[in-house]
């Protein structure tokens, strides 16, 4: 798998999120469907933050970071939607700028012992791709749920 193929992935991904969550708008940003789920901000959040610790955990020496508790206090401090496309936008940006920076047999390399241990690096985006996609689904009801209509995540559809 080459870096500009896993670029081109990494973009469409961002693409169909994006697209996909537009409708939200800052007001929508602490909305959550039943108490104790994230909120339309905190679900952005952690989409983001997922990408980070993917390409963190695949690049550096001690692996993924595993302290789950500081990461979704991390999360849970986000109350805007701005704030957390923001930072989508930001991981996105670092992982293109990792990706440019490594040829095909650094990404072949085998990921660090325990998350998808032995994997090749480039695994991470599939990954980041289902877990991207996952968020996206629930964002999208969130969506309905505020009387919002989500648009095509796959396309731009305009009106004749």
């Amino acid at each position: 798998m080459t870096p500009d193929v896993l670029s081109q992935q990494l973009k469409a991904s961002k693409d169909y999120f994006d697209r996909s969550i537009r409708c939200l708008t800052e007001e929508d940003s602490t909305f959550t469907p039943v108490e104790g789920t994230r909120t339309v901000a905190q679900q952005v959040a952690h989409t983001a933050q997922t990408v980070d610790w993917f390409f963190q955990g695949a690049f550096r020496p001690e692996g993924f970071a595993m302290d789950f508790e500081t990461m979704e206090e991390e999360v849970a401090r986000v109350t805007s939607l701005q704030a957390a496309r923001s930072w989508l936008d930001a991981a996105y940006d670092r992982a293109a700028e990792i990706l440019r920076s490594k040829t095909a047999e650094e990404l072949a390399q085998p990921l660090p012992e325990g998350v998808m241990g032995g994997e090749p690096r480039h695994a991470i985006v599939g990954a980041i791709l289902d877990h991207t996609a996952h968020h996206r689904g629930a964002l999208t009801v969130y969506s309905r749920l505020r009387g919002r209509v989500p648009a095509m995540p796959y396309m731009e559809v305009t009106s004749p």
